[in-house]
């Protein structure tokens, strides 16, 4: 197949062949298939389908390397013509070309063949038509966009080689024709013009990629599909505009010239990289318009300052007009506007000054955490912003602290307020010095200086207010001796009325005094003591003892101070030491000696260390650094306790005898001394029961306590009598519903309830029934229907005791002989009546399985074996045990 033009053949199929083999160098191999195919295939056989999406999505051309196979754009693999496959694999190439991106792919296809049971034969005719070999690439073919027309528009003409032998008819597929837009493109089947119907937006569709097929009559393809392109040429339809109507941009102000403000896009929908998209910008108006502080350059729309004298106090707000053309500008160019707003942002331009030069206030003395004055500034920059944001010092005055200033965070004020008291007779007025700057640093603009921080005084009027006394300095010292006696006077704690500057008519009393050493004078403050000072004593700390004290005047208004005691040492203590040692001969043959002087160190060591004559002969005393001195055996002594007279005297001579118990032990350490008894000549063992070991004892003794207390109750609650037998309830309590037959009537599970004493005034009755293959219900009296065996009840009775003749106390239990000689009497007369009865009055009265339906049940009597007419005989549900009672309100519930 050929595409008609003006060019000679055989240039344009040199061309085709030279766009094929540029296509297969440029390929990439993306994939690989293999596809089982019968060993014939006929013309027009599906061999299989492949994925073509996945090497390349949306490919505008697809060719195959062999002629024998052609690929449609879902990737169907046809064949061309009949095909024998041999038993060696056939292989083929399906190449892809994408336009966009000018991409290239390539998709191998191995064919394997296997036999074929019936191969089919193709038809005479169609092995007469031969394929040629020749593979031509299409020249793309190009419309106006928004074409005038007239319409139909001839775009093509495909024609087909095999059309000089043959009759061929043409058609093509694709968007535009079976594709959307539909029935844009259509083909004259006999000639092969392709015409367009109408105009095209090239926005809409840069280009379409058709197929051209040639067929013969009876429908066989001699030619491959031809691939044709169709561009959409671009005509200049579109004009640009800005992405945003309206851009705000933002820059500080007192910026460089220079200084970028921000940059403009706008968008062109035409062709890209030619005429009709080459933009220019351009600033139609600057609003306010004097002076011009902006430009843009043309090509990238940045925008950017021309003066540095942007001030945003002056306007804080600027706009722009803008203007984008294509065509590079020219006139002929279309165009479109857009708004830029500029906002300038607030720098710290502007200092804050006081609206007023001096301030004057008062307060009065001893006043603290109160609000004197309030100062406002003003600041031409941003409100509530840290660019106007106060801070306020006080640079003068304040030396002593008494002042304090903050800045209010709703109105920007300073806020002065006294933190320490003032006082009058000290100072009558205060004059301070206050400055206030902003939170943030100062920025200079480009026509201004630094300005000085802006400053204001203050006068501060202390107005006088009459005060109690003061206790001043709040601790005071005094020294005196250790050791000194009872009665001695000393110089106490002295306030002063501030008003007077004396301390006349105040009035002291004593607020602490651990140990009760002092006593003060009313009136004056002194002190005097009631005890001896003692420097060594548990209340000193540091060799002081402190004394609280408050200054009282007239009205009750008062003061405290403290007055701290400072006791000089007196050398009164002799050294003290341990009374005993132990020395371990397996360690060491010694003892160290480490006296303790209760006094100061200038009383206190060096020691000297004297022995005894008496404890000479066995002991000697080394003196080392004159705090310590070591104790040694002349010999090894035996294991046992000594007495050692020993004399330490301190540096000033106060000498003390101490008597020493020394233990000689077989031991390592002190802690593990074992002595010799002399008389027994063993050795014990020294054990001591730590603290766990006594409190796992304790524990044991309580746990025993408990467990014979608790073995205790069980047997004292045991030895209690019971007002029934301990089988009441195996053998009379029982379920009152039952309605079958009970259990068979045995001597072994018979028996009957023992006589008791009067603790339990009780009576019991069972019900029975005797004969062979009847069963028995047992229950208790309060259950209606049991045979009264109690002789006091129901006169006239015969009862199993009297017919038996047990005793009151027999607590023997009844033998089933018993059961049978006292029931079949009775039964037998009861059966012979209910014979003779010709209205069965007695045939319905006998034992029979039942519920106890409660009193006035419409059964009345349901029994020979009892003549209990009412509910009566249950007060011995009042002395059941606890466990009992639940069980029998609920029996007399039902």
């Amino acid at each position: 197949m050929a595409v008609a033009s003006a060019a000679p053949g055989s240039i344009f199929c040199k061309q085709l062949l030279f766009s094929l083999l540029v296509l297969i160098l440029l390929c990439d191999a993306c994939q690989k298939i293999y596809l089982r195919v019968p060993s014939h295939l006929q013309a027009e056989t599906l061999v299989g389908k492949v994925n073509l999406e996945e090497c390349l999505k949306s490919p505008s051309l697809i060719l195959s390397s062999d002629p024998a196979f052609r690929i449609l754009e879902d990737g169907s693999i046809y064949t061309t013509r009949d095909l024998i496959l041999s038993s060696e694999r056939k292989s083929f190439s399906i190449f892809l070309s994408g336009s966009e991106r000018h991409e290239q792919q390539e998709i191998k296809v191995v064919l394997s063949a296997r036999e074929n049971k019936a191969p089919k034969k193709r038809h005479t005719k169609d092995t007469a038509l031969k394929r040629s070999k020749r593979r031509w690439a299409p020249i793309p073919a190009s419309l106006m966009e928004n074409s005038l027309g007239p319409f139909p528009q001839h775009v093509q003409q495909i024609q087909s080689d095999a059309a000089q032998n043959y009759t061929i008819f043409y058609s093509i597929s694709g968007p535009g024709v079976d594709k959307e837009p539909f029935n844009l493109f259509y083909i004259e089947k006999d000639t092969g013009d392709i015409f367009c119907t109408r105009s095209i937006d090239r926005e809409k569709y840069e280009q379409f990629a058709l197929y051209g097929y040639a067929t013969t009559a009876d429908g066989y393809a001699p030619e491959y599909p031809l691939p044709l392109i169709i561009k959409i040429e671009d005509d200049n339809d579109n004009a640009p505009y800005f992405e945003h109507k309206m851009t705000i941009f933002t820059v500080p102000e007192n910026c460089r010239s220079g200084t970028s403000v921000g940059q403009v896009t706008a968008t062109d929908l035409d062709e890209p990289d030619t005429l009709h998209t080459r933009l220019k910008y351009k600033i139609l108006q600057q609003i306010p318009d004097h002076p011009k502080h902006f430009s843009i350059h043309p090509d990238t729309g940045v925008i950017t300052t021309t003066t540095p004298f942007l001030d945003r106090e002056k306007c804080d707000t600027y706009q722009l007009i803008m203007e984008v053309r294509d065509m590079g500008g020219q006139p002929f160019g279309l165009f479109n506007t857009g708004t830029i707003t500029i906002s300038l942002e607030d720098e710290n331009d502007n200092p804050p000054s006081f609206t007023e030069t001096s301030y004057i206030t008062e307060v009065e003395e001893n006043r603290i955490d109160v609000e004197i004055l309030r100062m406002k500034v003003q600041d031409q920059d941003l409100p509530n912003t840290p660019h106007s944001k106060a801070v306020y010092t006080i640079l003068q005055g304040n030396e002593n602290g008494n002042f304090k200033i903050s800045t209010d965070p709703n109105t920007n004020e300073g806020v002065l307020c006294v933190v320490k008291p003032l006082n009058y007779e000290v100072n009558r007025q205060v004059i301070l010095k206050v400055g206030v700057v902003n939170e943030a640093q100062f920025s200079k603009a480009a026509n201004s200086q630094t300005p000085t921080m802006c400053t204001t005084t203050v006068t501060v009027k202390i107005i006088d207010n009459d005060e109690g006394p003061e206790c001043h300095p709040p601790v005071k010292v005094i020294q005196s001796q250790d050791g000194l006696p009872a009665g001695q006077e000393l110089l106490g704690y002295k306030a002063l009325d501030p008003e007077t500057a004396s301390g006349e008519g105040l009035r002291y009393q004593k607020l602490g005094d651990e140990d009760h050493w002092f006593e003060i004078n009313e009136h004056t403050g002194d002190l005097r003591t009631l005890k001896v000072l003692d420097r060594e004593s548990k209340f000193v700390k540091n060799n002081q003892y402190n004394i609280s004290v408050v200054a009282v005047d007239a009205v009750g208004r008062s003061c405290t101070g403290t007055l701290v005691v400072h006791l000089d040492d007196y050398n009164d203590h002799p050294p003290q030491i341990d009374k005993e040692v132990t020395i371990c001969q397996n360690n060491e043959d010694f003892a160290v000696l480490e006296p303790v002087d209760p006094d100061g160190p200038e009383n206190g060591p060096p020691f000297q260390f004297f022995l005894d004559n008496s404890a000479s002969k066995n002991w000697k005393l080394e003196q080392k650094d004159g705090k310590t001195a070591i104790l040694r055996q002349r010999q090894n002594l035996d294991y046992n306790s000594y007495s050692v007279p020993i004399q330490i005297k301190d540096r000033h001579g106060l000498v003390a005898t101490h008597v020493l118990t020394v233990r000689v032990c077989d031991c390592s350490t002190p802690s593990e001394c074992r002595t010799n008894d002399k008389s027994a000549r063993d050795v014990r063992p020294n054990v001591i029961l730590g603290r766990w070991a006594i409190l796992a004892m304790v524990l044991g003794s309580v746990l025993l306590l408990c467990i014979l207390f608790t073995c205790f109750c069980v047997t004292a609650k045991r030895t209690v009598k019971k007002c029934f037998p301990e089988d009441i309830a195996q053998q009379n309590l029982i379920v009152s519903n039952t309605e079958g037959p009970g259990e068979e009537v045995t001597e072994a599970n018979i028996r009957l309830p023992m006589q008791t004493s009067n603790i339990c005034d009780t009576s019991m009755s069972v019900g029975t029934v005797g004969g062979q293959g009847i069963k028995t219900q047992q229950s208790f009296e309060m259950v209606k229907g049991g045979y009264t065996l109690d002789p006091n009840k129901g006169g006239g009775h015969q009862t199993l005791e009297s017919v038996k003749g047990v005793g009151q106390g027999d607590t023997s239990r009844y033998a089933y002989t018993d059961w049978q000689s006292f029931t079949q009497p009775r039964l037998g007369e009861k059966v012979y009546l209910c014979g003779q009865d010709e209205e069965h009055k007695h045939c319905e009265d006998y034992v029979r399985s039942y519920n106890y339906e409660g009193k006035g049940s419409l059964a009345g009597s349901v029994g020979c074996c009892s003549d209990r007419q009412e509910e009566e005989g249950l007060e011995f549900l009042d002395q059941l045990e606890p466990k009992f009672r639940t069980l029998a309100k609920t029996c007399v519930k039902k």
